[in-house]
């Protein structure tokens, strides 16, 4: 007799990756999207499979109940809100799809490069409300100026090349890199301290660790320069939030672009009253091309 396998679809996924997953042999599929945590963990002992993306918390509870879990897929790159070591404990294995959105994640941060350098949801708002004062929003170009990003992984490499095309200079800091890696690409390799003095834009492509959370503190923001300006499209508590909005607040730093959050959809309400800063709903990935790539990735490693 053939096993049967059941696949629990817990957040909205592409179409294209979920007939890949239905087209499977002995594969069930069932989509059940906005879960209640009470309601996932009523039928989660059902199922062989969890395909989840960022809504859903795979909390240890849930990989408790979860007695015939065998693999918990993520729809994206990192795995924040699944608890890794408690799929360990259990012999679950987690997957995910770290190189889905790379351009996607990168196309995003030039947008976010841009929009700073040229004020553009500020000046797109203006017009809406019926005005028409285009001194008020002088932009830089970004030709020459200097481009650090924190991380030289894939994303980061991919921004590197887009930046090296709009006539920019590009420093890293990466502990994991050899000054030839970066001179390879075109990158010129430092530490830290000296990347966040001299970057005109800084953008962060680290995963968020014990270690990285407010890597980008209250100390390193007071020595950018006045005129810099923060990109963050990769975890949100990589930036001390509050003293973000202090030195912005202060004119210490020119402005930011944040697709990320310390406490997630809870955006702090000092940030949202900040003229020169772009917020945004972390929609990094928010590709059509991206989503299909991740789902298809993740579905692959769950068959």
């Amino acid at each position: 007799m053939t096993n049967q396998f059941s696949v629990l679809v817990s957040d909205s996924m592409s179409d294209v990756g979920l007939a890949a997953l239905r087209a499977a042999p002995n594969v069930e599929v069932t989509v059940q999207t906005g879960l209640s945590p009470e309601k996932l963990l009523e039928i989660i002992p059902q199922f062989d499979a969890l395909l989840v993306r960022s809504a859903t918390q795979v909390t240890a509870e849930v990989l408790r109940a979860g007695a015939r879990l065998r693999v918990v897929g993520r729809a994206g790159v990192g795995v924040d809100n699944i608890n890794v070591d408690a799929a360990t404990q259990a012999g679950i294995v987690v997957v995910n799809a770290p190189t889905g959105n790379v351009v996607a994640a990168a196309e995003h941060t030039v947008a976010m490069l841009m929009a700073l350098a040229r004020n553009i949801p500020q000046a797109d708002a203006h017009v809406r409300a019926g005005l028409w004062k285009r001194d008020k929003f002088m932009g830089i170009e970004v030709r020459g100026k200097f481009l650090g990003t924190v991380g030289l992984g894939r994303v980061a490499q991919e921004v590197a090349r887009r930046a090296q095309g709009l006539g920019m200079n590009v420093l890293a800091y990466d502990p994991y890199v050899t000054a030839d890696y970066a001179n390879q690409r075109g990158v010129e390799l430092v530490d830290l301290d000296t990347l966040v003095a001299r970057a005109d834009f800084l953008t962060l492509h680290v995963p968020l660790t014990p270690q990285t959370r407010h890597l980008i503190s209250r100390e390193r923001l007071a020595t950018m320069q006045p005129t810099a300006r923060l990109i963050n499209v990769a975890r949100g508590g990589i930036v001390d939030e509050q003293a973000l909005v202090e030195a912005v607040e202060a004119g210490r730093l020119a402005g930011a672009a944040l697709d990320v959050y310390e406490r997630g959809a809870e955006v702090n309400p000092r940030l949202r009253e900040l003229p020169n800063v772009v917020l945004l709903p972390h929609m990094g990935s928010a590709t059509l091309e991206g989503r299909i790539e991740m789902g298809e990735k993740v579905i692959l490693n769950i068959k």
